[in-house]
């Protein structure tokens, strides 16, 4: 099959070795199922992402799934990179960074326990940077390590 074809199903269970028989033998699900998943002809319900997640040993379909198939995560979920691990740190140290350049502000705007108009596009900064620290944390989290 074309890897470009692939879902994020498919490229799950390739990456932890199964074939499509042996993966829903042990989700107890037809392969048909399977196939109908990973050709994208269905959505598997989260009880099956949850024993694929644990099968496959990839919390990175987690996020993909609810990213790809609910409303909510196409909406509100950051995009995100699968990075090594150095590169990860490295982000996640800038964007924590950029934040912490920003807290006193931060401490100033909440000292009167209201966003004032005058205040009101600070906030929105100090929430892209937020935004951004965010991001970072699930690029870290998922980045790609080094198997000793």
């Amino acid at each position: 099959m074309d890897k470009e074809c692939r879902n994020i199903y498919q490229i799950a269970r390739e990456s932890a070795g199964l074939t499509q028989e042996k993966a829903s033998e042990l989700m107890d699900i037809c392969v048909e199922s399977l196939r109908a998943y990973e050709g994208g002809r269905r959505i598997p319900p989260d009880r099956i992402v949850i024993k694929m997640i644990e099968i496959y040993n990839t919390q990175y379909l987690a996020y993909q799934h609810l990213k790809t198939s609910a409303e909510v995560g196409q909406k509100y979920l950051p995009d995100i990179e699968i990075k090594d691990l150095s590169t990860a740190i490295l982000n996640l140290q800038t964007q924590v960074g950029d934040y912490v350049n920003c807290e006193k502000l931060l401490v100033r705007i909440a000292s009167d326990g209201r966003i004032s108009d005058d205040e009101a596009c600070d906030f929105k900064k100090i929430c892209k940077e937020l935004d951004d620290v965010l991001k970072a944390i699930m690029t870290f989290k998922f980045s790609k390590q080094k198997s000793e």
